[in-house]
């Protein structure tokens, strides 16, 4: 026989099983002292409810934790919940019952026991006390307050529930009737229902209905003063469109507010052609007919703003003087000849026809020559304005071109921003980086760009914001890019490229003398007496402390001798300066990361001395093959690229072809294994201009003659034996000239190159053109 346990509630005694079929519930929280009704489906719930007819129409009822979770088991059901008594049962035909409980008092579920029709469940009775403190009592009456305040805005209880909370006479029966009453989430009224102490469950009923109260005092204030702005603009509309009614009853023309009249007068000022003009006027008659407070008012305001701000016909007027702009050109840049003669030209142009299209030039080479700041050096020649953006990472064509104002927040492009920014309508337009341009699903913006770079067609540049032809045919632009091939083929060919190969060494000699020490002690407050640098200190440092085609890296070893030099003095009251000298720069700098390595003095078989092109200025290639005894075999180490390897092949056919007068013997191809190996495996080596270097190291290990080793050579071989034209000779000739190497031999197709060398390369080297291989044989083997 079950236990039981005895509750009062009001005058009747009950007797409640400490066993009792469990019924779970979805989305509410049954409290005690409640009748509400439950719509049960579930064959477990119905089950239990038939077993609780059967019995004493005694049910535990909880609240399940996930309302979504059709299948439950018992980790998925609160473990407090109220011991409630079945009242009514209406069956459905779908199988489902209504079933009207009453709460009688809080359970807590000790344990599951088994059985496999229904949750059964051995239980707890709450004990509940009824003294309460001082304190409680007050809170209850703050209770009674709140949650008359409560009824005054909840729409779904009537004032009577006031009445019916002041029936409950027992503070107990106050909490739980209020917890059942109001808005929360189930999770709340679970925590209030399963809080033993009455005082701590006031205390949580309180909050959640301060919180309701607060919540419904800010809504209140947002609703009061939305209806006080639309009463506000309701009025202004009406008394607008009354005073128009007026006007036009006294047949007199609209009274223009000093506002609009400032807009039309600055339209007829701004100076634009008459297309945009009409534009920007039959706007401006838009914007007379709308009330200030609509957002098109907004977007027309904003729209007549860019209109005006952007300059249509102010520009700046060109300094013609020539020798003057030469002079700030070399002021600014040592070297860089070439796009110095092009500006130059282009003011002699402007000087004799004084008006022409912008041209359009784009600086490649790498970084840190000086591409950017060679674009404000221009416009300090030319004595206009200078605007710079980047385009680097840009992939949105809106970026370039503008968002049309249908879209919120939409502005210019950054073309028409910049315009704004210089204020003229022929500034210099410096657009950086533009092989970093990248294309996504927003567009393609290099393809927005073939329109501001096209002087054909960058006269009628047409802004998506702007939707009006803006001219920038007076526009000087440089473009700047580190690799060409990285350029889009129909952008560059709307484009002057101008190439700026990296500095050679006595250039950054002469930069660093002229414009990077000068720089440097300005910054850190020093002297010439106090810190200065002969050329053979920064020789070395270019050499042996910086591997760069600029001079970034250069300005930075200065900066750290700048700064040694500031602490020295600092140390020392007395000193007067830091002593800096070629041979002590590990001193103050460190171990040089970058070594020459000087060629062997010994003369050695099947090694030739070859040339190559870095971007920082060149270098020597030591070219080793040696024989092995094996098939005939070509094996290539080094790092190779795949045009090279074809060089290789290419010379040891031409070996073949001419191994007769070579004095080969035959046997030599067929039974040995040739191995070239260009050391510094680990730095890729591409091109064709080591072919006769090549050609010269295997004929070297097939005859057992050793080359000269005072003789470097460049230039690519023919399967005829011709030796055809190279690329980037100043900067072989110059690794030559830093090696001690006195000969070069470069093809004969270089001779114009050759003639534009600097006298600073030609000092101190012999330099034979050849157009065939034997002129090259005979050269690396005439001495002995």
């Amino acid at each position: 026989m079950d236990d039981f346990q005895r509750v009062l509630k009001g005058s009747e005694v009950l007797d409640i099983p400490s066993i009792l079929p469990l019924v779970p519930v979805r989305d509410i929280v049954v409290f005690p002292y409640s009748i509400l009704p439950l719509l049960v489906g579930r064959k477990r719930s119905l089950k239990a409810i038939k077993q609780a007819r059967m019995q004493d129409n005694l049910i535990l009822v909880c609240s399940q934790k996930n309302p979504e979770a059709e299948q439950i088991k018992a980790n998925d059901v609160h473990r407090v919940g109220t011991v409630c008594r079945i009242l009514q049962i209406l069956e459905f035909p779908n199988g489902h019952s209504k079933v009207v409980v009453e709460g009688i008092i809080r359970a807590r579920v000790k344990r599951f026991l088994s059985n496999r029709h229904f949750f059964q469940t051995e239980i707890d009775i709450f004990e509940e006390l009824h003294d309460l403190s001082e304190q409680a009592e007050d809170s209850i009456r703050q209770l009674y307050f709140l949650f008359q305040e409560y009824l005054s805005f909840a729409p779904d209880l009537p004032e009577e529930m006031l009445e019916h909370l002041h029936q409950q006479g027992d503070p107990y029966r106050m909490i739980d009737f209020v917890a059942l009453n109001i808005q929360a989430e189930t999770e709340l009224k679970q925590l209030i229902l399963q809080q033993n102490d009455v005082e701590k469950r006031l205390e949580m009923l309180l909050e959640l209905l301060k919180d309701a109260i607060g919540l419904h005092r800010v809504r209140q204030e947002i609703d009061q003063r939305v209806q006080e702005n639309l009463m506000k603009n309701q009025r202004n509309y009406y008394l607008q469109e009354k005073l128009k009614v007026i006007n036009k009853e006294l047949e007199e023309e609209e009274e223009v507010s000093p506002e609009n009249a400032k807009l039309a007068k600055d339209i007829e000022a701004a100076g634009m052609p008459a297309h945009a003009r009409e534009n920007a006027l039959e706007e401006l008659g838009k914007l007379k007919k709308i009330p200030p407070f609509s957002p098109e008012y907004t977007v027309i305001r904003n729209y007549l703003d860019w209109m005006l701000q952007t300059p249509w016909s102010k520009r700046t007027r060109d300094t013609l003087d020539i020798r003057e702009a030469q002079n700030i050109l070399d002021e600014d840049h040592y070297g860089l000849e070439r796009p110095k003669e092009r500006i130059v030209e282009h003011l002699a142009v402007l000087r004799r026809v004084k008006k022409m299209k912008g041209p359009i030039l784009c600086l490649v080479g790498p970084p840190g020559v000086g591409k950017t700041s060679l674009g404000r050096s221009v416009a300090r020649a030319l004595g206009r304005k200078f605007v710079r953006i980047s385009l680097g990472g840009v992939r949105d064509e809106a970026e370039i071109r503008g968002h049309r104002r249908t879209y919120i927040g939409s502005l210019p492009g950054k073309i028409i921003q910049s315009m704004k920014k210089a204020g003229v309508c022929n500034p210099v337009f410096l657009l950086d980086e533009v092989d970093k341009m990248t294309q996504d699903f927003r567009g393609d913006p290099t393809a927005a760009l073939l329109e501001v770079l096209d002087p054909e067609q960058n006269k009628t540049f047409n802004d998506h914001y702007l939707d009006v032809d803006y001219d920038l045919s007076q526009v000087f632009f440089i473009t700047t890019a580190n690799v060409r091939h990285d350029i889009p083929s129909p952008l560059q060919d709307r484009m002057e490229i101008i190439e700026l190969p990296g500095y050679l060494e006595h250039e950054k000699v002469q930069i660093a003398q002229r414009h990077l020490i000068p720089k440097q002690r300005r910054e850190h407050g020093l002297s010439e007496a106090q810190f200065s640098l002969d050329d053979q200190t920064l020789l070395k440092i270019i050499r042996e402390y910086t591997r760069e085609a600029g001079v970034r890296n250069l300005e930075r070893e200065i900066a750290r001798l700048c700064r040694k030099t500031v602490r020295y003095l600092s140390e020392h009251s007395r000193g007067r300066k830091l002593p800096i000298r070629k041979n002590g720069l590990a001193f103050y700098l460190g171990k040089p990361p970058f070594l020459n390595r000087n060629m062997s003095q010994k003369k050695e078989v099947g090694v030739a001395v070859g040339l190559a092109w870095t971007p920082y200025g060149g270098d020597l290639l030591k070219i080793e093959v040696s024989l092995l005894p094996g098939k005939t075999n070509l094996l290539l180490t080094g790092k190779l690229g795949q045009v090279m390897k074809e060089s290789a092949q290419t010379a040891l056919s031409y070996i073949r072809s001419m191994a007769k007068k070579l004095d080969i013997a035959q046997e030599v191809f067929e039974k040995n294994e040739i191995h070239i190996h260009i050391p510094e495996g680990a730095v890729p080596k591409e091109g064709p201009s080591a072919g006769v270097s090549l050609t010269s190291a295997m004929i070297s290990a097939f005859t057992g003659k050793a080359l000269r080793n005072d003789i470097a050579m460049t230039g690519e071989i023919t399967l005829r034996g011709k030796v055809l034209a190279v690329g980037g000779l100043n900067e072989k000739i110059m690794a030559a000239q830093r090696n001690d190497i006195r000969e070069v031999i470069v093809p004969a197709e270089n001779h114009k190159e050759v003639d534009d060398l600097p006298q600073e390369l030609r000092e101190g080297i012999i330099i034979h053109e050849v157009s065939d291989y034997p002129q090259v044989l005979k050269l690396v083997m005439g001495k002995g």
